[in-house]
């Protein structure tokens, strides 16, 4: 049992090196840092807009579909191009299955777009 603990000492080490490091850093800045806060610093932020009214308003369905469409583009990206990157090698070994596995990705990110088309989320008014 002894021997399988030794494997991961070196893992233990760089966890607890990472996590000096980050406390340190945060500490650094707390202590170190400017410390001037002032009504405008205090104040709120939520994009970009000066908060008024309560808090109980209703948001609209756009700011929605923009998130829905940042997380269907960002998951494309990262899925397609290092499949596109590496389609060649993949084609050749896995064969057709890797074809046909990365073409059923694409209908259901479609059926999302299309999802959003029909919303509206395309109309920038």
């Amino acid at each position: 049992m002894l021997i399988m603990i030794e494997y991961y000492i070196p893992i233990f080490i760089v966890l607890a090196v990472g996590a000096v490091f980050a406390i340190v850093t945060v500490m650094t800045s707390v202590i170190f840092g400017p410390q001037r806060p002032n009504k405008e610093k205090s104040s709120t932020y939520e994009s970009g807009m000066k908060p008024v009214g309560t808090t109980k308003e209703r948001v609209s369905i756009k700011y929605y579909l923009v998130g829905m469409l940042f997380i269907i583009f960002d998951l494309e990206v990262i899925f397609i191009y290092p499949w596109a990157v590496q389609f060649k090698k993949l084609y050749g070994t896995l064969g057709t299955s890797v074809f046909y596995s990365m073409f059923v990705f694409l209908i259901v990110l479609e059926l999302g777009y299309l999802y959003v088309y029909k919303k509206g989320g395309f109309k920038w008014d």
